[in-house]
């Protein structure tokens, strides 16, 4: 056991509840949080470190050895992604101080962010399937306070559209647990593995896996993404950013996490399934920010696109197809933060989240404009950047399994997601100038930073993939064969 793993965990919640205190003083708690962050970014790396070198680590919570207690796991999946929410929440903590306002942060703006931060990294981690549903809880419960801290009609409307659809699926989401509960006698998600692969999957447990599939896909946005364009455009940028980041990403991990480590026996029922819903969730999702002249229409409308290709690539259900999910999925974790951050500071300035309104912003703020330029064509997948890489991954697997016209789908909805991002850079920077300085209704001070910073990690997750490759191999290994994760956490010796 290692006790290093739940430290991701404990540092913003300790540094969330001591926030609450200072609530009067918006220094320190924004003190406390940067502090809290940087400590949780430097774990999360030595974690993935010691995950690299020593194999997978494990912390049986008050000593109960699982599957009767809950565990936590960190392989090095959970650690990759533990690490780069670290990271983007630093960069959009940071972002907040000089776009929430006054009247947010004095409504537990900050404590709130980190007990966000402190649920999806605890849903990572976590080895248990009713613990997992409690992390997401604690995640939910914080992004619904998130939503709403503004009270603008807009906000209101949106956040119940948005509450109401996650209290729905997190109902289901307790369904399926209890039966889960009833069919195997346990929770554990090693355990379960164990037990399914004993007795086979039988027709009941597929069923059940579809259930827990769309529990999943609605907190994903997998093809029932109805509430999220709407929802993701009312809060502060810093919030939109953290929401495109992280939030859809938790869904995803559930689903690589339980399609293959528990529900990987009847691949050609529920990852054909997959497939099939993979490739509406990218159609439906360029189609929208194509049509789209709404700026964050556009970006929200990307994040679903996202959803799609990193599913495509677990539902290929081979190694390379895996690699290039995961390689992928941190990329888009980064590279949408970045992206709603910048266009937060477009909207700053403009005043609009109408393109046709924009124009020419790269005459007074070109550091801004070519930020963008470079997030959006590593979006779209140009090569060297981040994106290319996870994206040639993924076809290669969806050819090896003859998915040829869903790779199709892929290949023209990144045309199209390339055309959707170079319309916002072509209207918003590279247009006739709208505004002179004297007309701009903000400024991008203190904006600029944390996007620099999102952005060159997204230069060396693509540039640097030859030294990130090992990790991601190291990952993929553990989905494929679940019997690495099951020893390790059971503790049973070969």
């Amino acid at each position: 056991m290692n006790n290093l793993v739940i430290i991701p965990i404990i540092i913003p919640l300790l540094a969330g509840i001591i926030s609450i205190f200072f609530l009067k003083h918006i220094v320190w708690q924004r003190w406390i949080g940067s502090v809290a962050l940087i400590g949780t970014v430097l774990v999360s790396f030595y974690l993935l470190n010691q995950v690299y070198a020593n194999g997978i680590q494990t912390l049986e919570l008050g000593g109960w050895a699982p599957p009767f207690g809950i565990v936590l796991v960190a392989d090095m999946l959970s650690a990759l992604l533990t690490l780069t929410t670290s990271v983007i929440g630093l960069a959009c903590f940071i972002y907040a101080f000089k776009s929430v306002g006054e009247g947010r942060e004095r409504h537990f703006f900050y404590p709130v962010f980190l007990f966000l931060i402190t649920g999806v990294i605890a849903s990572f981690l976590t080895g248990d399937l009713f613990n997992l549903f409690v992390c997401f809880e604690v995640l939910l419960i914080s992004s619904y306070v998130l939503i709403s801290i503004g009270g603008t009609k807009p906000q209101l409307r949106e956040s119940m559209k948005y509450i109401l659809v996650n209290i729905v699926s997190s109902a289901f989401f307790v369904i399926g647990v209890a039966f889960l509960y009833a069919v195997t006698g346990t929770l554990n998600m090693a355990d379960l593995s164990q037990r399914i692969a004993d007795v086979g999957q039988t027709g009941f447990l597929t069923v059940l896996s579809i259930f827990l599939l769309i529990v999943f896909g609605i907190k994903a946005a997998l093809f029932l993404y109805f509430w999220l364009p709407g929802s993701y455009r009312v809060p502060p940028p810093a919030v939109q950013a953290i929401f495109a980041a992280l939030l859809t990403k938790v869904g995803i991990y559930a689903i690589i996490r339980i399609f293959t480590l528990i529900f990987y026996h009847q691949p050609d029922i529920t990852h054909q399934l997959l497939a099939w819903l993979a490739a509406l969730t990218m159609l439906l999702g360029v189609i929208g920010a194509v049509a789209s002249w709404d700026v964050l229409r556009i970006l929200a409308y990307n994040i679903v696109a996202a959803v799609g290709i990193v599913i495509f690539g677990l539902a290929s259900f081979s190694a390379t197809g895996l690699e290039g999910a995961l390689f992928y999925l941190v990329h888009d974790m980064v590279i949408k933060a970045v992206l709603f951050l910048l266009a937060g500071a477009m909207i700053s300035i403009t005043g609009t989240t109408n393109l046709r309104k924009m124009g020419g912003l790269i005459v007074h703020h070109p550091i801004l404009g070519w930020m963008f330029f470079i997030a959006a064509i590593a979006l779209a997948g140009i090569p060297p950047l981040s994106g290319f890489i996870g994206k040639l991954l993924i076809i290669q697997g969806g050819i090896e399994t003859e998915h040829y016209w869903i790779t199709g789908i892929l290949l023209l909805s990144s045309l199209l997601i390339l055309y959707s991002v170079i319309k916002i850079f072509m209207n918003g920077f590279w247009g006739e100038q709208k505004l002179s300085r004297d007309e701009e209704k903000g400024n991008t001070k203190g904006l600029l930073a944390p996007c620099a910073f999102l952005v060159a990690i997204s230069i060396f997750w693509g540039v640097g993939a030859e030294w990130i490759y090992p990790y991601i191999e190291m990952a993929t290994q553990t989905l494929t064969d679940p019997s690495i994760y099951i020893q390790s956490v059971l503790n049973i010796k070969e």
